[in-house]
């Protein structure tokens, strides 16, 4: 008897787990595998200056639970500094900043280890340090910073493909930089439900055909419960096949065909349904705009087919192995793999789960041909079928960000387009009465540039760096009001416009490390007096 009982009574059902119950909301927006790639993470943050900024990035990295992180800071605690940062008190009084900021730091998180340099024991260098540490994920820098600190952080970057984060605060004014290790891919950008619904009714495929056709064949005798319960896709479908047969074996494709299609649909609804109207019938005329639509290849999709990478096929991610694959898909069906979701639609649940299930099945084929594609691009190397699935599914969302050379350095490259930016964003400040747009912050931006080496500079110091680069910036109000700003804050960090800017950078950073959402592309500019910002790509 007690066997019975035991075999009926149902298993003991584990609630989340301590962990779980921790980072329960960040596990909302980023799921475990983004939790994981964050927990795994490594970075390093190279403080100067008043080192405000940076400590408040990574203050809003440990909360979160990333799992390693190094400071390297030579100053030592002042007086000064005990009015701005938030981790610092009168017990550190001449002693290291990393190491006093780093103890209270990591006593905002147990679960996250940190370490300071430099120190008596290990690193007495910047190159020391990362000549000897485990490869970061990603380094923090931020500015003034000297020149050849700078360069070892740019060589560092660019041989072990470390994005590196430039920030700079001075006063009301901050902005940070993003620098990548060359194109960097995004496919979990996680897009807005709204905009992922792909029924494919232009281009339906034999066993949705056939579904549709079975359900409406004799849908003038269908009773009012089966008519009235039709799911919108049927009904589109069978009325999108008259049309052909009356129209050329075209579909609608101009507004005004879709307007009369859509008439067509709305006056084909029974009007004696005793429910007092067919629901379903008005989803599918609201549905027409937004699902009769040929097939297209998103422009960020494209972007990435035309894509080159310049390592062999051999060296090459997986990423770039799937995107070949999906590329050839594509080309052979002029369709891309299907996402396989079906949105919420009036329907019998005995029939909305075979609709679901047809979506589904059709899903799992296109990313079983896209594997199979994969592996004969790249015979011998193992993929990851989840891997493929993700990608099939949010193909035409996938980003590609294009980074530009690391650092702050003045290549020719890089002179060239702050230039031409810099026209394009005044030019369009002369017409901004009239567009209705707010100012541009290319100016605050310079002003923060002039001063990337030197923790303070007078304004006409700032202004004759900045006309180096941008001859005439001497007889523009706005850089000169700007510059006129940072030259008045002397390298000095208010800790309110610190915090924010440091949750940004924080944002970006973690969008990068679980290579989910779309980072920014490349810097952002943050005006602290009238609270707005922008982003530009420099």
């Amino acid at each position: 008897m007690t066997e019975i009982v035991m075999s009926q009574t149902p298993p003991i059902l584990h609630g989340p787990s301590d962990k779980e119950k921790k980072y329960d909301r960040q596990l909302r927006l980023w799921a475990a595998s983004g939790q994981a790639a964050l927990e795994s993470a490594n970075l390093l943050l190279v403080n100067s200056g008043a080192g405000v900024t940076g400590i408040e990035t990574l203050k809003n990295l440990i909360l979160p639970g990333i799992g390693r992180f190094a400071i390297y800071d030579d100053a030592v605690v002042e007086e000064a500094d005990l009015g701005v940062n938030f981790f610092l008190d009168e017990s550190c009084l001449g002693k290291p900043r990393s190491q006093c900021m780093t103890a209270l730091l990591t006593e905002l998180n147990p679960d996250v280890h940190g370490s300071w340099y430099p120190n008596e024991e290990t690193a007495s260098s910047l190159e020391s340090l990362l000549t000897t540490s485990p490869v970061f994920t990603a380094i923090i820098y931020a500015l003034p910073i000297a020149g050849k600190r700078l360069a070892q952080l740019v060589a560092y970057g660019i041989q072990h493909k470390t994005p590196l984060f430039a920030i700079h605060s001075a006063g009301f004014y901050s902005y940070f930089r993003i620098s990548l290790p060359g194109a960097f891919p995004i496919v979990d950008t996680h897009p807005d439900e709204t905009a992922t619904t792909d029924l494919r009714l232009l281009t339906p495929w034999p066993e949705l055909v056939d579904f549709a056709r079975d359900m409406t064949k004799d849908i003038d005798s269908l009773d009012a419960y089966e008519h009235g319960h039709l799911p919108y896709v049927v009904i589109l479908l069978h009325y999108l096949e008259h049309w052909k047969q009356t129209h050329e074996g075209k579909y609608p494709s101009t507004y005004k065909e879709k307007t009369e299609f859509r008439r067509i649909v709305q006056s084909a609804a029974r009007t004696d349904n005793p429910e007092g109207g067919e629901e379903n019938f008005d989803e599918a005329a609201a549905a027409v705009l937004k699902t009769v639509v040929p097939p297209s290849l998103p422009s960020g999709l494209r972007e990435v087919f035309d894509y080159t990478p310049s390592e062999s096929i051999e060296e090459r991610s997986s990423f770039w192995i799937v995107a070949d694959a999906i590329k050839a898909f594509h080309a052979k069906h002029k369709v891309l793999p299907l996402r396989g979701n079906v949105p919420d639609m009036k329907a019998n649940s005995n029939v909305y789960i075979q609709l679901q299930n047809i979506y589904k099945t059709k899903a799992r084929q296109d990313a079983a041909e896209v594997l199979e594609t994969a592996q004969s691009i790249a015979p011998g190397r193992q993929f990851d079928p989840a891997e493929v699935e993700l990608f099939c599914k949010n193909a035409p969302f996938v980003k590609l960000i294009n980074a530009t050379k690391g650092g702050d350095s003045a290549s020719s490259s890089s002179v060239d387009l702050l230039r031409k930016v810099t026209a394009q964003e005044l030019a369009n400040d002369e017409n901004a009465d009239m567009t209705q747009s707010p100012l541009s912050l290319l100016p605050i931006y310079l002003a923060l540039r002039a001063t990337s080496h030197v923790a303070s500079a007078t304004a006409d110091e700032i202004l004759s760096s900045i006309e180096e680069t941008i001859p005439g910036a001497k007889d523009h109000e706005r850089i000169v009001s700007a510059a006129q700003e940072v030259a008045r804050a002397e390298g000095g960090e208010l800790h309110n416009i610190a915090a924010l800017t440091g949750g940004m950078v924080a944002q970006e950073m973690i969008k990068i490390i679980t290579k989910q959402y779309i980072p920014i592309d490349n810097t952002c500019i943050f005006d602290g007096i009238a609270s707005r910002s922008q982003v530009l790509r420099l």
